[in-house]
């Protein structure tokens, strides 16, 4: 397949390219160059034609939650909720209580069709589903290969809901790092919920039972204060010092959030060369604050950019965590889009290429991975390397996207789904949803 016409942009390094032509083949980029002479080399390809338009890397999800895709629309019952540990009490715990395999799988494919549309081609899942744990993750990933998305899946261990469902939990993670093997757009680490659900005891199981496995894993991190003052009345150590010592952190570790961290904690998660995550939507939403990214990057940290289940439109996070840190410093120095860039560009791009091991991801190169979206983006202003994130902030919309490829394959093109149909899936949720929402309220009551 031939690409052509097409104006080729990349995050690392930074280049903006006209009239260029991409050939694909076996899951690759095998070749780039000026549309007029890939037209003559190849002249047997298939055609697209981008018509001029943005040829781009396809964005990346560093932290998100399908499971989450019922709670729209949904009403929680009474006073709401004052703070983030209620929120996860009054909606986010009865609602994974809720879900049965058949709603994992349709929470999944919401979620996918929803990401092809907006452009993201990789998203890495944090999952719970306490009264459907065994096989969720295959439910997930049978979604996920079906919609031809590449994404990298756990399940959340905790011991909120017994010793019996962590110890399930912790056989799907290691059940599914031995399925996920050899897949090539599914890949799995081992999931935690966070130290405030997390006994000395589970956390030492799951280091043992995931030995084998690489040692990496996906947590929730300081979201809240609350997580800290846990952590402090059960160990005498904040939070990361508590998982540090646990056996946690590391090259293969991914943290969400850490908006309550010390710099002290900062310091560990550097040199331990831990991921960290950052929700700026989520965040807000949960009033939970605005983690110090700028001292972060500062320091070395590999930060990266998440939804924590919102909507897979990344730009709009992008957009987001340029504003938040601002207001929340009064200063406009803060966040700049070359760190808005560097995370979500080149930060996504070598997390997720940890999990797919031989492949390069969020790049347009010969021999990358051909991971692509086309954007139907007309500038008025001159567009250059130099200027391009403050082109996505200020004039990029999820709408803009005409065209998602996935490892060759076209899941979207000219806004044409492909590979999934979003009406069956929507009619299916939407008969779903009721029986959803009522086990949700009885959860939620009774909580």
């Amino acid at each position: 397949m031939l690409i052509t016409n097409a104006m080729l942009t990349n995050w690392t390094p930074r280049q903006i390219e006209p009239d260029r032509a991409v050939l694909i083949r076996d899951k690759r980029i095998a070749d780039i160059g000026p549309t007029a002479l890939l037209t003559a080399r190849y002249p047997d390809e298939e055609k697209l034609d981008a018509r001029g338009r943005l040829l781009m890397p396809g964005n990346i999800c560093a932290h998100t939650h399908f499971y989450g895709a019922f709670a729209r629309g949904l009403a929680i019952p009474g006073p709401a909720p004052r703070n983030f540990p209620e929120i996860l009490r009054k909606l986010w715990w009865p609602l994974d209580k809720s879900l049965t395999l058949d709603d994992v799988r349709l929470s999944a494919q919401v979620c996918l069709v929803d990401a092809i549309k907006h452009g993201t081609t990789t998203l890495i899942d944090h999952h719970a589903s306490p009264n459907a744990i065994e096989g969720s993750l295959d439910a997930i990933a049978e979604a996920v290969e079906q919609a031809g998305l590449r994404a990298v899946l756990c399940y959340e261990v905790t011991d909120r809901d017994g010793p019996e469902k962590a110890r399930a939990g912790i056989a799907e993670n290691v059940r599914f790092l031995r399925a996920a093997m050899g897949r090539d757009t599914i890949a799995a680490t081992f999931g935690l919920h966070a130290s405030l659900t997390l006994s000395d005891e589970t956390l030492k199981a799951c280091v043992e039972a995931n030995a084998r496995f690489g040692g990496g894993f996906h947590i929730h991190v300081a979201e809240h204060e609350a997580d800290e003052e846990d952590s402090l009345s059960r160990s005498g150590m904040r939070t990361v010092h508590r998982l540090e010592r646990a056996g946690i952190l590391g090259a293969r570790t991914i943290v969400a959030h850490a908006v309550h961290i010390d710099p002290w904690e900062m310091q560990v998660l550097r040199y331990t060369n831990t991921w960290v995550t950052h929700q700026p939507r989520s965040n807000m939403n949960n009033a939970v604050g605005a983690a110090a990214i700028d001292a972060m990057l500062r320091g070395g940290i590999k930060l990266c950019l998440g939804n924590d289940g919102f909507s897979n439109n990344m730009w709009a996070e992008w957009k987001d965590a340029y504003l938040l840190h601002k207001v929340a410093n009064r200063d406009p120095r803060m966040a700049s889009g070359d760190a808005i860039a560097q995370m979500a560009g080149d930060h996504n791009a070598r997390l997720a290429e940890m999990f797919f091991p031989g492949q390069t991801l969020g790049k347009l190169a010969i021999g990358a991975s051909a991971d692509m979206i086309v954007v139907d983006y007309h500038p008025f202003t001159p567009l250059t390397d130099g200027n391009l994130p403050w082109h996505v902030l200020f004039g990029f919309e999820a709408s803009m996207v005409t065209a998602t490829i996935v490892a060759g394959r076209v899941l979207m093109w000219d806004r044409q789904l492909r590979t999934v149909d979003e009406a069956a899936i929507a009619a299916e949720a939407l008969k779903h949803a009721p029986a959803v929402w009522a086990r949700y309220q009885q959860y939620a009551t009774s909580a």
